[in-house]
């Protein structure tokens, strides 16, 4: 990126109203922009001028200092005094139309809500008469005179609203302005804190890259570390906020540390005058959530500069303040506890133990296991005893540190006296073991607590953590068999004593009930229980379920890849991805978005994909793993063998603590091995994949392992097991994997399902499946059937860019000359040969012999046909 960033900052993402400001100045008396400082309003409309040809342009800016100047705006333009009794208005647009030369005048007005009367009734006079046209930038909730309001509402000037850049644009924008690829995660944060403000944007990049946080890692540009502010970026935010008055800044420093706040609560703190006027300025804004309101900073950075202007005495003072107001208001809300629990502990003010339990039990529901570690060791050290500790294994095994779980509640076990204490020990030093992958003694810690409790609530909960080490451990049928005997526990409702803790297990058995279903192929199973759990649940989880919603979400997303689902897989990933008030959980969702972009082709797009989770991940853990596994498969397809195989290593090595982590790796060997020419390798890494599945009882992979035997020339050894599998494994795609195996040397059923495979959106497969067919045709002699095959396949190809496996790479470009491919264009635009003969100044009879050959290299003789090949227009 260059250095001078300010002076090359891209014009991204505004192309739509780029066009309909020219069609505005051309169609009409103009076009005023209307937006909030600092989206972009000025470099629109210095865009729109840009290339303009055919008119005289006059430039003018509103300021505070020239409003005070009659025709100060203009005073750069208007020389020599108005002629004797000559009317102002007229004298103006005259000096003017004069400094237009020969092309039609264009004013253009930056910032016009700040001109002075007689500027304003100038460009009023200008629009209305069609003296000439006009474009303004009005800043949204300023107050511009009289005449410029009456531009827009009496619709002499064409009227657009120009909104915060939206993420999409964002990305845009930071790709062309850093020159390179931006770590998703750091499009994310960047348009959350810049608010989709360009300048607030564009000095958070300077203040990145000027402290190092933002930088290129493995070729892509990401942020780490906490938000650093440049002095100019604090100036432009301060200068936003304006002057305060002390009740003002006291309003917002209280909002800043705690929002969003009840307004209620807010305005007995100060008053509601003084909000209502945060608010009028734009400062505050206000936000209903079911019967409630809150408040927020109208900008997310305006808390940055504010709470960087508060010292740590007022600091300490504004949370404590909080923290009493929400706990004088008797919390309803288990956020509330929460909240008032964290202020307490920031401001340094002591906390009733229990109180911080309860607090870290909500985090950790809230899928934020760093707040509910650091609120459970609080209370440990307040006195909690090994409740807490019990807590802290359930928020570390999240948080991917299960050795460090295990040496705490080890050091804890002797505390565990009551039987509620023994069996929360027991469930977090078995579910920290299991992940740890010491499944044998996970799974005795397990059984010794469920033998031991006579609770049939604890004993219920207890079960239910064994049949999730037996999932984690890849035993499906022990694991269902568990979660079996959970549920039998008699008397569990009755002996739980609280709704909250029998909610908690019924969405952890949930989330193990879907879990082994999604892997096991009964894929209709698992998403009917997701459905209808996410459904009851929608976003309020209970205290005691924290896998819950992870583990039913990365059910569904295993259970619609393997049913062939992709779109649905991939909106579920990336739920997944955004999961938590804080740190998302580390269940490796990015590994699920990267296995639908791969199948679409988009491969690049998964080692993306696969890459950015793997980096934000904690290191050592297995889903870390599985996301490594992915970048290695995608890598290998693309021929990266170096990055393929050192990502391989690695994923070999997180991955092999779990059967449904690891199996990713297995199957990722089978294409680092082919992508290196070693084909017997890759046939042996293979077979040692689905053996995996199959004793692992994970059908849904298992099918995919099978079909990579179709893929690398070995249909005969998958045909049978893949028919198998159908009634296995639910919905099309098993069938259609099968119909690929058994399609071998059947060039026409092999055409078909290569149609399937583009329907299902899997257009790698259905281009491997189309260059089976061309091989097909080839083995019969039947070369001109074999051409077309070949055309079709290179054709989806195409779609799969930087992609090369053992099926695809006897493809070749179709040799076409410049000029065939011209009249390929005009033919597939609808043109006869003889509007094509016209055209081209040629005769009929060349530009059908030219068509004729370029049948002839394809293997098709339907000219629709070769446009969609060739993607012509």
């Amino acid at each position: 990126m260059s250095e001078q960033l300010g002076s090359c900052w891209p014009f991204v993402g505004r192309g739509g109203q780029l066009a309909r400001v020219r069609e505005a100045l051309r169609a009409r008396a103009g076009v005023m922009i209307v937006g909030e400082a600092g989206v972009g309003k000025s470099r629109l409309a210095a865009q729109a001028l840009s290339g303009l040809g055919g008119y005289g342009v006059v430039r003018a800016l509103g300021t505070a200092t020239a409003a005070t100047i009659p025709f100060g705006a203009f005073a750069h333009a208007l020389t020599g005094p108005p002629g004797a009794g000559e009317n102002l208005l007229r004298w103006a647009a005259r000096h003017l139309r004069a400094g237009a030369g020969g092309g039609r005048l264009l004013v253009s007005v930056d910032d016009a809500h700040r001109l002075d009367p007689a500027s304003a009734a100038l460009v009023h006079h200008l629009a209305s008469s069609g003296t000439a046209a006009v474009l303004v930038t009005v800043r949204s909730g300023a107050r511009p005179p009289a005449p410029i309001t009456a531009l827009w509402k009496d619709e002499v000037l064409d009227r657009i609203e120009l909104p915060p850049l939206d993420r999409d644009g964002i990305e845009a924008v930071l790709a062309e302005a850093l020159g390179g690829e931006v770590a998703r995660p750091t499009v994310r944060r960047l348009a959350e804190v810049s608010g989709g403000n360009l300048l607030y944007l564009r000095e958070l990049v300077h203040a990145g890259r000027a402290s190092g946080r933002l930088a290129v890692r493995d070729g892509t540009w990401g942020w780490r570390g906490e938000l650093s502010l440049t002095a100019r970026l604090r100036e432009l935010v301060e200068a936003r906020i304006g002057r305060l008055e002390p009740d003002e800044r006291e309003t917002l420093e209280l909002v800043a540390f705690g929002e969003p706040l009840g307004a209620g609560l807010v305005a007995g703190l100060t008053s509601a005058e003084v909000v209502e006027r945060l608010e009028d300025r734009g400062l505050v804004a206000t936000e209903t959530d079911g019967r409630r309101e809150h408040l927020r900073l109208g900008h997310p950075l305006y808390g940055e500069v504010i709470r960087d202007g508060c010292g740590t005495l007022r600091s300490r003072r504004r949370l404590r303040t909080l923290a009493e107001a929400l706990e004088a208001g008797a919390p309803r809300r288990r956020e509330d506890v929460l909240r008032a629990a964290v202020w307490r502990l920031d401001s340094g003010s002591p906390v009733e133990p229990a109180t911080l339990l309860d607090a870290a039990g909500v985090a950790l529901a809230r899928q934020d296991p760093r707040l509910a570690a650091r609120l459970a060791r609080a209370a440990h050290e307040a006195g909690a005893g090994v409740s807490a500790v019990a807590l802290l294994g359930q928020a570390l095994v999240v948080l991917g540190e299960s050795e460090t779980a295990v040496a705490a509640l080890r050091r804890a076990a002797s505390g565990a006296v009551t039987e509620g204490e023994r069996a929360r020990h027991a469930a977090s030093l078995g579910i920290n073991l299991a992940w740890a992958g010491a499944d044998a003694e996970a799974c005795a810690v397990l059984d010794a607590a469920g033998e031991s409790v006579t609770d049939p609530a604890l004993r219920r909960e207890v079960r239910l953590y064994r049949g999730m080490a037996d999932f984690l451990a890849g035993r499906l049928s022990e694991a269902a068999r568990s979660l079996g005997r959970s549920r039998a526990s008699s008397g569990a409702r009755e002996a739980s004593g609280a709704e909250s803790s029998l909610a908690g297990w019924e969405a952890q058995a949930a989330g193990l009930e879907a879990w082994i279903g999604a892997y096991a192929g009964r894929t209709e199973q698992s998403l009917a229980v997701v459905q209808r759990v996410l459904t009851e649940r929608d976003d309020r989880w209970p205290v005691g379920a924290p896998h819950a919603l992870p583990a039913l979400l990365d059910a569904a997303c295993a259970a619609r890849v393997f049913s062939g689902r992709l779109e649905e897989a991939a909106r579920t990933a990336e739920r997944g991805m955004a999961l938590g008030e804080g740190e998302p959980p580390v269940t490796g969702f990015g590994a699920h978005r990267a296995v639908v972009a791969r199948l679409r082709g988009d491969v690049a797009g998964a080692a993306r994909w696969a890459g950015e989770d793997a980096a934000r991940l904690p290191a050592g853990t297995p889903y870390q793993g599985r996301c490594l596994a992915e970048l290695a498969h995608a890598s290998a397809l693309l021929g990266q063998t170096v990055r393929a195989g050192q990502a391989l290593a690695e994923a070999e090595r997180l991955a092999a603590r779990w059967a449904f982590t690891r199996q990713p790796a297995l199957q990722a060997a089978v294409w680092v091995a082919a992508a290196d020419g070693d084909l017997d390798g890759a046939l042996s890494a293979c077979r040692s994949a689905a053996e995996h599945a199959e004793e692992r009882e994970q059908s849904g992979y298992l099918m995919f392992a099978l079909h990579d035997l179709v893929r690398l020339g070995r249909p005969e050894e998958a045909a049978g097991r893949l028919a198998g599998l159908a009634g296995r494994v639910d919905g099309p795609l098993v069938r259609l994997l099968a119909r690929h195996a058994r399609a071998a040397g059947d060039p026409g059923e092999l055409r078909a399902v290569a149609v399937e495979f583009e329907r299902l959106g899997m257009v790698l497969y259905a281009a491997e499946a189309a260059a089976h067919e061309a091989a097909a045709y080839l083995g019969m002699g039947r070369g001109t059937q074999a051409r077309g095959a070949r055309t079709r396949a290179w054709a989806l190809a195409r779609r799969c860019p930087g992609v090369t496996t053992p099926a695809l790479v006897e493809l070749a470009t179709p040799e076409l000359t410049p000029r065939q491919r011209e009249i390929v264009r005009l033919a597939a635009a609808g043109l006869t040969n003889r509007q094509i003969a016209a055209r081209l100044a040629v005769s009929t009879r060349t530009a059908a012999n030219h068509l004729q050959a370029v049948y002839d290299k394809l293997g098709v003789n339907d000219r629709m046909e070769v446009g969609r090949l060739l993607g012509a227009p």
